[in-house]
C-alpha cells in the first residue's frame, strides 16, 4: 500500500484527479475515526478542513510518509478546533458490545479489526489522552510506532508503550462488561458477579511525561 500511495501522491501532484480520489478513499475512513475520538460530532467538519489543506499544500509535499503528513494536518486542525470551542476532546457515542481485543503480544498490530466500530471509539475516548491517541494512530490509522511518534512529537518506544497500555486497559474493560452481562440483571440466574481487581484502574488527570 505504501508504494501505491506514493505513486498516487505523485500522480495527484501532477493534477490527476482520480489519484487524489484514491488518496481520499484510502485515508478518509481511518482519519475520520481518529478525528471522531478527538472532536466528537465535529469530525466531518474538521476532516473537510483537513482535505482542503491537503489539496492546497499537496504540490509542496516533498516526500516521506503521506499518511503521517495528512494525519499531522488533521491533528493540528482538530487542536485548533478544540481551542476555538474551549472544550476537551469528547465522543458522544453510546458504548455497545465489542469483540475481544488482541492479547498482549503485538497488540497494536492485531487490534485493527476489533476497534473500527463507533462503540470501540467511544471506549477508546475514555482512555488517558496519550494512550487513546497512540491506539488510534497505530491500530486505526495504521501508522507504525516511528511514524506515529513523529506525528505526536514523541519517541517510538513511548508510543508503543502507550498503545500497549491502552489496549490492555480496554481488554480489562471488556472483561468487566462480560461479567456484568453474566450478572442476574443480564442473565437472571441469581449468581452474583465475581469480584475482580483491576490492574489498570481509571486514569487520573496527571500523567507522567513519557517522551
Amino acid at each position: 500500500m505504501t508504494g501505491e500511495l506514493s505513486r498516487a501522491v505523485e500522480a495527484a501532484q501532477a493534477g490527476d484527479e482520480e489519484a487524489f480520489r484514491f488518496l481520499y478513499r484510502s485515508l478518509q475512513p481511518g482519519l475520520l475515526r481518529y478525528l471522531t475520538a478527538l472532536v466528537g460530532a465535529d469530525a466531518e467538519d474538521v476532516a473537510s478542513e483537513t482535505w482542503l489543506q491537503v489539496a492546497r499544500d499537496l504540490p509542496n509535499f516533498t516526500g516521506g510518509e503521506f499518511r503521517a503528513w495528512a494525519v499531522t494536518i488533521a491533528r493540528n486542525r482538530a487542536m485548533d478546533h478544540l481551542r476555538r470551542q474551549r472544550r476537551r476532546p469528547a465522543l458522544s457515542v453510546p458504548v455497545q458490545e465489542l469483540s475481544e481485543l488482541a492479547g498482549d503480544a503485538d497488540t497494536a498490530e492485531r487490534a485493527g479489526e476489533t476497534i473500527g466500530t463507533e462503540a470501540a471509539l467511544a471506549m477508546i475516548a475514555s482512555l488517558p489522552p496519550r494512550e487513546a491517541e497512540a491506539v488510534l494512530l497505530r491500530a486505526v490509522v495504521g501508522l507504525d510506532a516511528e511514524t506515529a511518534g513523529r506525528v505526536l512529537g514523541r519517541r517510538a518506544g513511548a508510543v508503543r508503550t502507550a498503545a500497549h497500555r491502552g489496549l490492555r486497559r480496554l481488554a480489562v474493560l471488556l472483561d468487566q462488561r462480560a461479567e456484568i452481562a453474566a450478572t442476574p440483571a443480564g442473565r437472571g440466574d441469581g449468581v452474583p458477579p465475581r469480584p475482580r481487581t483491576d490492574p489498570y484502574p481509571p486514569a487520573t488527570h496527571s500523567e507522567p511525561v513519557d517522551g
